[in-house]
């Protein structure tokens, strides 16, 4: 499932303590890889993602984040989901159009791997939905 020419690649470390949490690692491309883990009576799934840079055909990047979208939308609503990796995309710092996503503080300007970076947040929960969320798991943990 990977590259031959070996340029993109994602993975994951998990401290020895929570290795027992994880429920499954699962390789969706050379691009995202999930690792599902328990914490508490939640299950957490963690994307590490590597999205094509600005320089790559749009079509690549298209197919990318239809992927990822995808991916998200099957992800049961009773559990978490946290980004990491590198989503190659500038969000700048107008939060115009996002303004209950994007905080503010971003840099620069926007481009349109930025707005599919916010395209995505704004599919998630929203941030009353993450706060409740989090606290309970903190309480569980």
């Amino acid at each position: 499932m990977g590259s031959k020419a070996k340029t993109d690649g994602v993975g994951i470390f998990v401290a020895e303590k929570w290795v027992d949490s994880v429920v499954s690692v699962e390789r969706h491309s050379e691009r995202v890889l999930i690792l599902k883990m328990v914490l508490g009576d939640c299950l957490l799934n963690v994307f590490t993602v590597y999205a094509p840079h600005s320089g790559k055909p749009d079509e690549e990047k298209e197919s990318f984040w239809d992927d990822v979208f995808y991916l998200v939308s099957c992800i049961p609503q009773n559990e978490m989901v946290v980004f990491a990796g590198d989503m190659n995309g500038h969000i700048g710092s107008s939060n115009v159009g996002y303004d209950g996503t994007h905080g503010g503080f971003g840099y620069g300007s926007r481009n349109a791997d930025g707005s599919r970076i916010l395209e995505l947040a704004v599919t998630a929960e929203t941030e009353e939905e993450l706060i409740k969320r989090l606290n309970e798991w903190k309480d569980d943990v």
